[in-house]
C-alpha cells in the first residue's frame, strides 16, 4: 500500500514512480572480456559429461521420477521470468536434471544448465518454496554472468596488469584467455553471492514462491553444517550475517509475491 501511494504521490508530481523488486546495477563489464559463448558451450560440453557419468552410475533421475518432475515445474515458473536479468537468456537451451547423490548441492551453468543433487532435497527436507529460493539463487548467478567475470578476473591476474589496457582497447590478446579447469570448481565472490540472494529473490517472488523461505532455507543450510560440513557451503557461506541481509530484502520482494499469487 505504502510503495502505491508513493508512486501515485510520485506520479502526479511528474517524479518518475519506484521501479517494482529489487534494484541491483547493471553487470559488471569484466565479463564481456570472455565471449559469452565460449562459456556456454564449454559449460554444455561438462553438463553433458556430468550427465554421462551420472547415467553410467545409475544415478541419472528419468524423467517421469517424483522429484523430476516437481524440480522442472518450479523451473517452468522461474524461467520465462529470466529475461529481465539477462535478454540473452531467452534463448539458453535449458535444462533441469536431478543426480543421486547425498551431497547436499545444486547449480546453474551458464547457458541455463541446472542440476540439483537428491541430498540437498532429502536431507533438508526442502518445501517448494524453498527449492526455489535455492534455484532461483543459482539462477541468478547464471543471469548475472559471474563466471564469466570470475574467469576474466582470474586470467587477467595471470596475464598481468600491463596487458589491460591493450586487451581492452583493441581486444590483441583476446585470444589469450584460456577457458581450461571445471566450471563447477568457480567458486564466487561474497559480492557475487550478494548480489545472486536478491536476485533469486526477485525471481522467485515473481514467478509466485514465497521469499521468506530464503530464510528458512538458510536456517536448515547452517544446521546441517553444524552437523558436518557441507560442499555447498563452501561457496554459498550461510550465517546470521546473510540471513539479516535477506530479511531486508523482504519488503521489496514480498508485494511481487502477493501479486504473483493474486493472478494464478
Amino acid at each position: 500500500m505504502l510503495r502505491t501511494l508513493i508512486a501515485l504521490l510520485a506520479l502526479a508530481a511528474g517524479l518518475p514512480a519506484l521501479a517494482d523488486g529489487v534494484e541491483v546495477g547493471k553487470p559488471s563489464a569484466m565479463a564481456n572480456l570472455v565471449p559469452a559463448a565460449t562459456v556456454e558451450k564449454q559449460a554444455a560440453q561438462q553438463y553433458g559429461e556430468l550427465k554421462r557419468q551420472a547415467a553410467a552410475k545409475r544415478a541419472l533421475g528419468p524423467d517421469d521420477h517424483p522429484q523430476v518432475k516437481r524440480l522442472r515445474a518450479i523451473a517452468a515458473r522461474m524461467i520465462p521470468l529470466v529475461d529481465r536479468y539477462n535478454p540473452r537468456a531467452r534463448q539458453w537451451q535449458w535444462e533441469i536434471n536431478l543426480i543421486g547423490s547425498k551431497q547436499i548441492n545444486a547449480f546453474c551453468m551458464p547457458g541455463g544448465k541446472i542440476a540439483f543433487y537428491s541430498g540437498i532435497l532429502d536431507q533438508l527436507k526442502l518445501t517448494d518454496d524453498e527449492v526455489a529460493m535455492v534455484m532461483g539463487h543459482e539462477i541468478a548467478h547464471a543471469l548475472r554472468e559471474h563466471a564469466r567475470e570470475r574467469i576474466a578476473k582470474s586470467q587477467l591476474t595471470q596475464l598481468g596488469a600491463s596487458l589491460l589496457g591493450e586487451l581492452v582497447g583493441g581486444g590483441r590478446y583476446s585470444g589469450a584467455f584460456q577457458l581450461g579447469g571445471n566450471l563447477l570448481s568457480l567458486k564466487f565472490s561474497r559480492d557475487d553471492e550478494s548480489e545472486a540472494d536478491v536476485v533469486g529473490l526477485d525471481l522467485a517472488a515473481r514467478a509466485g514462491f514465497d521469499p521468506r523461505a530464503a530464510v528458512s532455507l538458510w536456517q536448515k543450510m547452517a544446521a546441517a553444517n553444524s552437523r558436518a560440513p557441507l560442499e555447498f557451503l563452501s561457496t554459498h557461506p550461510a550465517g546470521d550475517s546473510r540471513i539479516k541481509d535477506i530479511e531486508q530484502q523482504l519488503p521489496q520482494v514480498m508485494p511481487l509475491y502477493e501479486k504473483a499469487k493474486r493472478s494464478r
